[in-house]
């Protein structure tokens, strides 16, 4: 590690930076070399608090030994395997591992890269058991506004946050969305689920009127929109979804890629609000962000759907050259075996009282105008610079970076989700850090 403090790449135009700010970021670079449990080392050896878990998928903190070590020892054993018509043991071991953890009734793992492969996989095979059922007239798809469900076609299409789909043309037909839940009139500064805004379900019934429920193949929501800056879905709302869905014979998926694996205290969304989804899509925290991998979890029935035919035949015409990688189950399983270990799926609801308490503490301090909290995800919603959007957002994340601790911004949202093993004095810390930011930007 120590040899790469101070050092930076001679140059640093090549690299084409994801979601970023790339003009400003290359005149003042933020350059991360190390991490080890709560914290990140910078370039210029400073220790970070990561209030993010990274990119929300790093729950059982950074560089764990049971998920090292098994990446290492699988490196050395078995490298890449096909997952095309060969198999390997781990693989059939995780989605055992996988199936247990899951809602009852979701039987089956699909696996994927990403959380953007997730949604793809989960809205192909939507249409897919569609027509296997001799539905083909469903091909409609229902998302959310405000929604985010990773960045290829597929997922954009069903998502509603503009600036990710504006510049790539007409995206998937056949799609509409319901309105989001942000209800700031009626549920600023609510501690945990609000109270108002469960009506809003009852927008799929005027979709489904207007397009007829015939058309329709599934509804896609995260049971709280993590990237659009931490919408908590009403009391009631998730609910009242899957009830409109059943009746209507409409399958509900849930994007649990931010929300699975403990970050609201229970290992899946669906346990916290006791709404079982017909497929839930699922990556980072399943690996702990290690390496790349998703898994898309079906019920039996739709899974069952698909198994018809003449035995040789290929099922469904779907997957990756890098499904179920042998590197990507042993971080997987090792990262299961540290979330049992150590009780990280359930730490959430434990930690929660505080960081809530922690983090409404800030209600009254400059420019907050909203706060938001759910499980071991926060937000802080601030007044927009007049003209000027993001911009004061952005400032925050600069001065806490400087100051020794990450957040994420989106739009003027401040978000948190640090990793699960967060300890009570580290969550002053992370909060007492921002009050200070706060107060010090403009």
């Amino acid at each position: 590690m120590s040899n790469r403090l101070n050092v930076a790449p001679n140059d640093l135009s090549a690299f084409w930076m994801p979601f970023t700010a790339n003009r400003q970021f290359k005149q003042a670079p933020r350059m991360l070399v190390a991490a080890k449990d709560m914290h990140y080392t910078a370039s210029d050896g400073r220790q970070l608090l990561d209030g993010t878990a990274g990119l929300w998928c790093v729950n059982a903190g950074h560089c764990r030994p049971k998920i090292t070590e098994a990446i290492r020892q699988q490196a050395g054993e078995l490298d890449y395997a096909p997952a095309f018509q060969m198999g390997h043991p781990i693989a059939f071991e995780l989605a055992n591992r996988l199936v247990d953890l899951a809602p009852d009734g979701m039987d089956h793992v699909f696996f994927t890269n990403s959380g953007s492969e997730s949604v793809d996989t989960a809205l192909k095979i939507a249409l897919a058991y569609h027509r296997a059922k001799g539905n083909g007239s469903r091909f409609r798809l229902i998302g959310r506004e405000r929604g985010y469900h990773g960045v290829n076609f597929g997922g954009i299409s069903v998502g509603g946050i503009v600036a990710n789909r504006k510049m790539f043309g007409t995206l998937l037909t056949g799609v509409d969305h319901l309105p989001h839940t942000h209800l700031p009139a009626k549920n600023a500064f609510t501690r945990g689920v609000p109270e108002h805004g469960a009506e809003l379900a009852d927008e799929l019934e005027r979709i489904v009127t207007l397009h007829d429920a015939s058309t329709v193949a599934a509804v896609i929501v995260e049971p709280v929109a993590g990237s659009t800056g931490v919408l908590i879905p009403p009391k009631g709302y998730l609910k009242r979804l899957r009830e409109i869905c059943d009746k209507h014979g409409i399958l509900l998926i849930f994007d649990e890629v931010i929300t699975g694996f403990g970050r609201l205290g229970t290992p899946f969304a669906a346990d916290y609000f006791d709404v079982v989804p017909d497929i839930m899509t699922t990556a980072k925290g399943v690996s702990n962000g290690v390496i790349p991998m998703g898994a898309v979890f079906v019920k039996k029935e739709i899974h069952d759907a698909f198994m018809t035919g003449p035995e040789h035949l290929i099922e469904f015409f779907h997957g990756y050259t890098y499904s179920a990688n042998p590197i990507a189950c042993a971080a997987a399983l090792g990262a299961l075996d540290t979330y049992k270990e150590e009780g990280l799926l359930t730490r959430g609801a434990e930690l929660a009282p505080v960081w809530e308490d922690a983090l409404h503490s800030l209600r009254g301090e400059p420019h907050v105008i909203d706060v938001r909290n759910i499980g071991l995800v926060g937000a802080v919603e601030l007044e927009p610079i007049a003209g000027h959007p993001t911009k004061r957002a952005f400032s925050a994340f600069i001065k806490a970076f400087e100051s020794g601790f990450m957040i994420r911004t989106t739009g003027d949202i401040i978000a948190m989700s640090p990793p699960l093993i967060i300890s009570k004095e580290q969550i002053a810390e992370l909060i007492d850090g921002l009050r200070g930011v706060l107060r010090a930007i403009d």
